[in-house]
C-alpha cells in the first residue's frame, strides 16, 4: 500500500450546510446544534468555516438535498468569496453529490460521513486502524465510483481527500472490491488474534471507558492508569483501543479507553472497528464518561446509550461518570422571570437531584482535569470490581500472580 495520508498547513476555508428536515422532527434549534457540531469536526480536520447555510424542508430534495434557490445562493457565495469546500452535515446520496458537484463547479463538495472519514483517516496510528478507516473509505466510495474520480482529478488534495484513491485514479469496480476483500480478510485475522488476547485477559475484571468524543475519556485513563494516553481538545483524538492493567486498593482489573461515539456515526466505521467494539460488548464493567459542561450533554448522553443498547444485550454494571464539572457554568433566574426554565437555568446541585441522577446505576461528579473527585470514582468502581472478582473466585480472591499476569499496556 502507498502513503494514503496527506496533510495540508494552511486551513480550508470551508461552508457548511445544513437542514432542518421536518420528517425527522429535526427543528431549527436542534439544527443548529448539529451545525455547531459540524463546525468542530471541520476544524478538527483542519478547515476553517466562513459562512453556514440553513434550510427548512419537509423532507430532502432528490436531486440536489437542498432547493434549487439555496443551492443556487451558496453557488453566488462563492463566485464572491475564496472557498475551498462545501460540508453538508446529512450524508448525501452518490446522485446528489454528483448534482451538487455540477452545480458548484471547483469547490470540493463532501458530506458528514466522509468528513468524519477524513479525519479517522488522518488520526490513525497503529497499522490496525489504518486498515480499518481504509476499508471504511473503499465501502464509501465504492457507490460514488462513477463521479468521484472525475472529482479526485480536479482536486489537488486536501479535506475529504485523504486516503484510497489520492495519487491513483481506480475506475475499474472490479479493484475496488477486490480491496475491500482483501482489507476485510486482513481484519477477521486481526479481531481474531484481539479475540484470543482477550479470552487470555479473562481472569482479571475489564472495565471498558465509553462516552461521546471528546468527553475526557483519555484523559481519565491517564489519571488513573498513571500512564500518557494521547489526550487533545479535539474530535476522535483516539482511535485505537488502549488496555492498560491497574489496582485500585488490592484489586486489579484491566482498563480500555475506546473510541468515542458520535450522532450519525458512519454505518461504515461502525462495521469497520467491530474489535474496538468489541472491548466494549465483553467487558464486565461500563464507565460513562459524560461532559456535563456541554450545552448538549443529556443529547450525548442518549446518543451513547442507544449505541451501547445495540451493543449489549444484556445489561452491565455502569457507573455514570459526569466529567468536566469545573468547566460547568449556569445563569440562575431572576425570581420574576416567568418564562420555562431551561438547562443552562440549572446550577450542578439541581442537575445532581434530577433525572439524570437517578439512571437506576452508580453515578458520580468529577473534574478529570483538575482531578477533583477522583477517589469517588475509585471507591465506587473498586465495590463493583471486587463484588465481580469475589463471585469468579469465591473461595479465594487472589488466585492468581498479577505481577506476572499481564504487561502493562497492551494495544
Amino acid at each position: 500500500m502507498g502513503e494514503f495520508y496527506y496533510t495540508k498547513k494552511e486551513a480550508e476555508k470551508a461552508i457548511l450546510v445544513g437542514v432542518a428536515l421536518q420528517e425527522e422532527g429535526i427543528n431549527y434549534e436542534r439544527m443548529c446544534e448539529y451545525l455547531d457540531e459540524l463546525a468542530f469536526l471541520a476544524e478538527t480536520a483542519g478547515a476553517e468555516t466562513i459562512k453556514v447555510f440553513t434550510q427548512n424542508l419537509d423532507k430532502p430534495v432528490n436531486s440536489t438535498f437542498i432547493g434549487k434557490g439555496k443551492l443556487e445562493e451558496i453557488r453566488q457565495y462563492i463566485e464572491e468569496n475564496e472557498t475551498d469546500l462545501v460540508i453538508f452535515d446529512d450524508e448525501l446520496s452518490p446522485t446528489q453529490l454528483r448534482n451538487i458537484e455540477n452545480e458548484l463547479k471547483g469547490v470540493k463538495v463532501l458530506d458528514r460521513t466522509n468528513l468524519i472519514l477524513d479525519i479517522f483517516a488522518n488520526r490513525a496510528r497503529t497499522a490496525h486502524a489504518k486498515t480499518q478507516v481504509e476499508l471504511a473509505q473503499y465501502q464509501y466510495l465504492l457507490p460514488r465510483l462513477a463521479g468521484m474520480w472525475t472529482h479526485l482529478e480536479r482536486q489537488k488534495g486536501g479535506i475529504g481527500l485523504r486516503g484510497p484513491g489520492e495519487t491513483e485514479i481506480e475506475t475499474d469496480r472490479r479493484v475496488i472490491r477486490d480491496k475491500i476483500t482483501r482489507l476485510k480478510e486482513q481484519l477477521t485475522r486481526v479481531d481474531k488474534q484481539m479475540s484470543t488476547q482477550r479470552k487470555n485477559r479473562g481472569k482479571l475484571v475489564r472495565v471498558a471507558l465509553v462516552g461521546y468524543t471528546n468527553v475526557g475519556k483519555s484523559t481519565l485513563m491517564n489519571l488513573l492508569s498513571k500512564s500518557e494516553v494521547f489526550a487533545e481538545n479535539k474530535l476522535f483524538a483516539t482511535l485505537d483501543t488502549t488496555v492498560r492493567k491497574i489496582t485500585i486498593k488490592n484489586v486489579p482489573l484491566l482498563l480500555a479507553d475506546t473510541v468515542g461515539f458520535i450522532r450519525k456515526l458512519p454505518t461504515h466505521l461502525i462495521e469497520s472497528f467491530k474489535s474496538t467494539l468489541d472491548e466494549v460488548r465483553e467487558a464486565d464493567v461500563i464507565l460513562h464518561v459524560v461532559d456535563i459542561s456541554h450545552p448538549q450533554f443529556e443529547d450525548q448522553l442518549k446518543v451513547v446509550n442507544e449505541t451501547l443498547a445495540e451493543l449489549i444485550k444484556e445489561p452491565k454494571p455502569t457507573i455514570i461518570v459526569f466529567n468536566k464539572i469545573d468547566a460547568f457554568t449556569y445563569t440562575p433566574k431572576d425570581e420574576d422571570d416567568l418564562t420555562p426554565t431551561e438547562r443552562c437555568n440549572y446550577s450542578l446541585e439541581d442537575l445532581k437531584q434530577m433525572w439524570m441522577s437517578k439512571q437506576g446505576c452508580e453515578t458520580v461528579y468529577i473534574s478529570a482535569a483538575k482531578k477533583e473527585n477522583i477517589e469517588e470514582l475509585k471507591e465506587k468502581l473498586y465495590a463493583i470490581v471486587k463484588e465481580i472478582h469475589s463471585a469468579r473466585f469465591p473461595y479465594n480472591d487472589f488466585l492468581y500472580n498479577t505481577e506476572d499476569e499481564l504487561p502493562e499496556e497492551i494495544n
